[in-house]
């Protein structure tokens, strides 16, 4: 089911030039989106206010709300696109996707319920490894490091749950009213999902052509290194956040 990066690749990825172009290019792109905290997730003071003067049952807002928050989490899409990348069958896609969301759902649930959120930036340096750690696994680096391959289903679950308290430390900024929580949660959680599967269908539409062109074999390398990358400035932004704040 899981094909390694290595089986694709010569045993020098660096020898063109256009390979390193690629990885000069999508590190700066990663620089680039990683210098604005404000995109990752992002509560708007107008999200923020808006949901703060209204209580009751709001279903449409608060699926809007998920939507959003989900296709403006950077760090959410990384990961998924690791975890897409070397699936190819549909069934195969729908299982680690879905493993993603029963985690992320059920810790943003509770987290939000019980408003047990983390500290956002302790939570955030954590997705960020998230995406680190998949880069590393599709880079077959595990293997070739510890002498076996982690169940890599488990790990999706596993980082599901971590960025469910993401999310729940989010929501928990938006000082939601106990009005209405459970359903309004809930809403959330579908606007969540909807943006996930609109983010997932643009990547397996770009991911379904790239692979039908010999530069996928060249250059999967380079995507996995440049997607650790941006993992490792995730969490040197957070941490930095964190000891400043």
């Amino acid at each position: 089911m899981h094909s390694h990066v290595r089986d694709w690749l010569p045993r020098s990825p660096w020898a063109t030039w256009q390979t390193r172009l690629l990885f000069l290019s999508a590190l700066f792109i990663c620089l680039l989106i990683g210098s604005n905290e404000a995109f990752a997730h992002a509560v708007t003071a107008g999200d923020k206010g808006y949901i703060q003067e209204i209580s009751g049952v709001n279903l449409l807002p608060f699926m809007y709300l998920g939507a959003k928050h989900m296709m403006t989490g950077y760090d959410h899409i990384l990961f998924l696109f690791g975890v897409i990348f070397f699936l190819y069958r549909i069934q195969h896609i729908g299982i680690y996707v879905s493993l993603f969301a029963l985690g992320h759902s059920t810790t943003m649930i509770l987290g939000v319920y019980f408003n047990a959120g983390i500290n956002s930036y302790l939570i955030d340096a954590i997705i960020g490894l998230s995406v680190v750690y998949k880069a590393l696994d599709n880079l077959g680096a595990f293997q070739r490091w510890l002498g076996f391959q982690p169940n890599t289903k488990v790990a999706t679950l596993v980082f599901g749950l971590f960025h469910g308290f993401g999310l729940a430390t989010k929501i928990i900024e938006y000082e939601i009213s106990p009005d209405g929580l459970v359903p309004n949660l809930l809403a959330f959680n579908v606007g969540v999902e909807i943006g996930q599967l609109l983010a997932l269908t643009v990547i397996l539409i770009g991911m379904s052509y790239w692979r039908r062109t010999p530069s996928f074999g060249r250059n999967a390398y380079t995507a996995n290194v440049a997607m650790m990358s941006a993992g490792f400035i995730l969490v040197g932004m957070q941490l930095t956040g964190y000891f400043v704040s």
